[in-house]
């Protein structure tokens, strides 16, 4: 019964998480509950199964909400401007530098795990130079993409959030042994950028002039060609201006009124330490993630604004993004305590466990990093962390592979590199639609570059270990 029930559950929830018809809310706590009482449990032990899960991912949420604060703070004081703009000033006009300044900038701009405000930033300050120079947008879009993705994997990031929920474990425990293979996977990402730079500049060298793309505007409006450039007609020409105009203030344009006034230049030198000092103690381990970011923000927020009013406008104003991560992961909190603590879970293991052949269990942490990048294309985050995971867990421990490999090695790849090609997450939408590029033809070109990507954070993480990719 108990295995039927389980099995139904998550079943339940993917076809939620996939159809886009409910919050991810509704399906994690919902379907559960739902399992559990045609199951027989009785509302006051699901109660505590509940109290269980949420108990369990309490310190990670707390960790989220308060980091997306913090780096939405630093952003409102302009801790990122110079940085976006001394970007825009190596970029120049070659293309393989341009190529590696989109990186560059979307993996600093990722800094507070926030994928749309990293599109919204990178795209449109580096797509006019894209169309100035008649570069493809799909290798604006993948290079973005990448830069991201990669940047994912930090612990208030999305995936190893939802990973150190669904797993228990702390989530600076996750990431940190993983240090060394994510920065191979930043290097990486460089060598990628510059590839396809070069692959730019040689064909725009070999390219007549007369069959080199139109600037286009800035909005991405035009038809696509064949290659990803635009082709557009000169009544588009004047949305240019326009355009531009409206990108954000990151991106190198003017600040409107409002956003000068929260600029806080005279204070750069001091939130960078204080930055710095964050991310030092976060990577020691001498406190818990989550009072890491709650004294960085209990700083930040006196330091750069004054008076009561002030503080507690630049918390409304990024009260959202932390209000809807804290949300699901709460709920994700309630879907595994009733899954785990009835022994759904448990009983789905042992299922699969007679089911999969003994060769393959030692080798699951293998199995899931090689196709953790295309598992993207099937699983949005919270379907994978949250329905997937656990019962590869499950079934990996009866084998003898702890959680965490599991874990780590979902986090190589899993809506980390491979968010950028989902089409299950929103920001993914946003990606495209900045660039102008179709959705079809961003995917088969950034998957195999993601997925090499992928491949080789696994392999430096297995070469570290901090992943046993066999456990025999």
């Amino acid at each position: 019964m108990l295995t039927a029930t389980g099995f139904a559950a998550i079943a339940t929830v993917l076809a939620l998480l996939l159809s886009n018809r409910v919050s991810a809310v509704v399906a994690l706590v919902g379907a559960p509950v739902a399992a559990a009482l045609i199951a027989g449990f009785s509302p006051a032990e699901i109660g505590e199964f509940a109290a269980t899960g949420i108990s369990g991912v309490a310190g990670t949420t707390a960790m989220f909400v308060f980091a997306i604060l913090y780096f939405g703070v630093m952003r409102d004081a302009g801790l990122f401007d110079p940085v976006v703009r001394r970007v825009l000033g190596f970029a120049g006009r070659n293309p393989v530098t341009i190529a590696l300044a989109t990186v560059v900038l979307a993996m600093l701009t990722h800094l507070d795990g926030a994928g749309a405000t990293t599109f919204l930033i990178t795209v449109p300050a580096m797509l006019p130079l894209y169309d100035a120079l008649g570069m493809r947008r799909l290798v604006l879009a993948a290079l973005t993409g990448l830069g991201a993705g990669i940047m994912n994997m930090m612990p208030w990031g999305g995936p190893t959030a939802r990973a150190a929920s669904a797993t228990g474990i702390d989530a600076n425990a996750l990431w940190a042994p993983l240090i060394p293979a994510q920065l191979t996977g930043i290097a990486a990402c460089l060598a990628v950028a510059y590839l396809l730079g070069r692959r730019e500049k040689t064909r725009l060298a070999s390219a007549p002039a007369d069959r080199r793309p139109a600037k286009a505007p800035a909005g991405g409006s035009g038809e696509e060609a064949a290659d990803g450039t635009r082709d557009t007609d000169p009544a588009a020409a004047g949305e240019q201006d326009s355009d531009e105009a409206a990108a954000p203030a990151d991106s190198g344009g003017e600040l409107s009124a409002e956003e000068a006034a929260l600029r806080r230049p005279r204070l750069f030198w001091i939130n960078v330490t204080l930055t710095a000092a964050t991310v030092a103690v976060l990577i020691s381990g001498l406190l818990p993630p989550e009072l890491v970011f709650m004294l960085a923000l209990v700083l930040a927020l006196p330091l750069n604004y004054t008076g009561l009013k002030a503080q507690t406008d630049r918390i409304n104003a990024h009260a959202q993004g932390a209000v809807l991560m804290a949300s699901t992961l709460l709920a994700a909190g309630v879907f595994l305590g009733v899954m785990e603590e009835s022994g759904m879970i448990d009983a789905m293991a042992t299922a699969l466990t007679g089911a999969m052949p003994d060769a393959v269990g030692p080798a699951l942490p293998l199995v899931v990093g090689v196709f953790a990048v295309p598992l993207s294309l099937l699983f949005g985050p919270d379907a994978y962390y949250f329905a997937v995971m656990p019962v590869l867990t499950a079934v990996g421990d009866t084998f003898g592979v702890p959680a965490s490999a599991i874990a780590q090695a979902s986090i190589t790849g899993e809506e980390t590199v491979g968010f950028p090609i989902s089409p299950l997450t929103g920001s993914f939408y946003l990606l495209t639609g900045l660039a102008g590029v179709s959705i079809g033809r961003h995917i088969r070109f950034l998957l195999p570059w993601a997925w090499l990507v992928g491949i080789i954070v696994l392999a430096a993480a297995a070469l570290t270990g901090a992943i046993p990719l066999w456990t025999g």
